[in-house]
């Protein structure tokens, strides 16, 4: 019996000791996290899979994880031998985890949940589901507690203020702007658990989450008071009273439940497709819950002035980076061994180089070949490849800076190349540059834009399973909502301000994977008697390679937009760079024909 089936086993006894005849486990922590803090790494403990997306289902005999289409190569690869059998979701004809559950499990039987890792929308949609089939939901104790042995705690590391001149808007500032969104909803309170949301309302940044500059902790704001619930010996001294002078009462973060089960009688606003559902639980007793999205996640989503500023500055920096990278891949393949994990460690260390650099944004994807095509691959020395003189590479990587966070893919040639690989890597580019140059009216949603990414592929029977746009944080979660670029409906409107991945793709499992991702920023085009239309401004600053472009399937548009985005990145990169790599950059850059 391997480590997996000896876990499997130990929380199947605990299910027994409970009565119950599955456990369901959401795949997140309390705060509604993609990445997670050691502590609340269930997935991964109770499966062995390591990506950042997945749903588990632990039955009396029988195990499942659901996952997405960026995972599926790396799933079945690492559930092998486990007892879990991969699902897939976001697919045609895709068995989500509650109806499996009512296909496996007989009237009145009993499924458990810690109430603290889902969402109150989650909740209701699994409680809906279930009783259809006369199935009841049964809140239960983190069952992980008895069964992982020396289970890692929450992070003490320190919190540290990220100042006004990056964040653009003090503290207080963005509590007054938030009092008035609480007055439309004529609320109390509203409950803050997105870690994100809890770290850019108070202007404050950590590190207790691995990428993502983020601590633990919770936050209750509105006319009562403002309360931010953290250990408090993460907060440093001098920090805790520039705190508590701008109104912040300090609890500690354990206190944080038994602390909203004494709220009565308010007014609180809450978001059901974040706020956990013990939350929900304790303070619906007593109170009026009002259920909207978060005031705070869309405030942050919509950049101001300072924080698009920062952007454009990292940025630079980044294309820099990139641009020593490459020469740097271009100097030496061939020369020395290199392999896939060392590309990844190379570009973590041309940006270190660069100013406010604090470490990087996601753990790279570096894909040669084959591993390519595994979406969200994250390869280590033991399984990376080797890289050649030959085929194409592709490399998703990202910096976290004071002034912002970035997200980049490039897909580049090595040596020889095939037609068929230039024509995937130029349709894919096609619907880059067609998303790029939109113009929409003010309401439009991500999903009405999606096609215009995928026209290119669906036109020659090809497609790609991921979302082609997501949010980016400043200096904060590479992704992030509310807002998202995709064929699934989100009812977010994409706003100016709003800072953006553009990332058509294409894979053929088992050859070669392309990708090409820039970032981009909602801005106003045109009013005219029609409304207010919009557009996007490219942030990203890298070359993108020509030598991969089959330029007869370019139309005079596209062929202009890669010559004129060429000539930006030349101007705004050549005067950061080293002379020795001035004709480099040209040489990258040359306009196309």
């Amino acid at each position: 019996m391997n480590v997996i089936q000896q876990r499997l086993a130990a929380l199947r006894a605990e299910i027994q000791k409970l009565d119950l005849d599955a456990w369901f486990i959401s795949g997140t922590d309390p705060h509604s996290s993609e990445y997670l803090p050691s502590k609340w790494k269930t997935r991964e403990f109770i499966t062995g899979f390591t990506g950042s997306y997945g749903t588990v289902v632990v039955a009396k005999t029988e195990a499942g994880l659901w996952t997405d289409t960026r995972y599926f190569i790396q799933a079945e690869e690492q559930l092998k031998g486990t007892g879990v059998t991969m699902y897939k979701l976001r697919v045609p004809d895709a068995i989500s985890p509650e109806l499996w559950l009512t296909d496996k499990l007989k009237s009145e039987s009993r499924v458990g949940i810690d109430a603290q890792t889902i969402s109150v929308s989650g909740y209701r949609n699994l409680q809906r589901t279930l009783a259809k089939k006369g199935i009841e939901l049964v809140n239960t104790p983190d069952l992980f507690d008895a069964i992982w042995e020396n289970r890692p705690q929450i992070p003490r590391d320190k919190i540290f203020e990220l100042e006004t001149v990056f964040a653009g808007i003090s503290r207080i500032e963005k509590q007054i702007q938030l009092s008035s969104k609480l007055n439309q909803f004529n609320a109390d309170l509203l409950v803050v658990s997105m870690l994100d949301e809890l770290a850019w309302l108070n202007n404050l940044r950590g590190s207790d989450i691995s990428y993502n500059p983020v601590f633990v902790g919770f936050g209750l704001v509105g006319k009562d008071g403002n309360y931010l619930f953290v250990n408090q010996s993460k907060i440093p001294v001098d920090l805790l009273k520039v705190l508590e002078k701008d109104g912040i009462c300090i609890e500690e973060y354990e206190s944080f439940y038994s602390f909203i089960s004494t709220v009565k009688n308010k007014r609180i606003l809450l978001d059901p497709a974040t706020a956990n559902y013990s939350i929900y639980n304790s303070l619906t007793k007593n109170n009026e819950i009002i259920e909207a999205a978060s005031p705070v996640s869309l405030a942050k989503a919509i950049k101001n002035n300072t924080e698009l500023n920062g952007f454009r500055e990292a940025m630079k920096k980044d294309g820099v980076a990139l641009v020593e990278f490459l020469f740097w891949l271009k100097s030496n393949i061939g020369k020395a061994k290199i392999t896939e994990y060392e590309i990844g460690r190379k570009l973590a260390e041309f940006r270190s180089k660069q100013s406010n650099f604090m470490g990087e944004s996601f753990p790279p994807i570096v894909g040669y070949k084959s591993h390519g095509a595994i979406v969200h691959l994250n390869v280590g020395i033991d399984d990376a490849f080797p890289v050649e003189v030959e085929g194409i590479l592709l490399f998703d990587s990202g910096g976290q800076y004071l002034d912002g966070t970035t997200d980049i893919t490039r897909t580049v040639a090595l040596g020889q190349v095939t037609e068929q690989q230039k024509k995937d890597f130029t349709l894919v580019l096609k619907g880059m540059i067609s998303l790029t140059l939109a113009e929409f009216p003010l309401g439009t949603k991500g999903c009405h834009l999606d096609i215009l990414a995928r026209k290119p592929l669906w036109e020659n029977g090809m497609n790609y399973g991921h979302g082609t746009g997501h949010g980016v944080g400043h200096f904060l979660n590479v992704h992030e909502g509310p807002m998202a670029i995709r064929q699934e409906f989100n009812e977010h409107r994409i706003e100016p301000g709003m800072v953006m991945s553009n990332e058509p793709a294409f894979y053929r499992e088992g050859q070669y994977g392309i990708r090409t991702e820039n970032m981009m920023v909602c801005v106003e085009k045109q009013l005219t008697d029609f409304g207010q239309f919009l557009s996007f401004e490219t942030l990203t600053i890298c070359p993108i390679d020509t030598t991969l472009i089959k330029p007869d399937l370019l139309n005079s548009i596209e062929i202009n937009w890669i010559n004129e985005y060429h000539q930006r990145v030349n101007v705004l990169l050549k005067p950061l760079l080293n002379e020795e790599l001035h004709d480099f950059l040209d040489g990258l850059t040359a306009e196309i024909k």
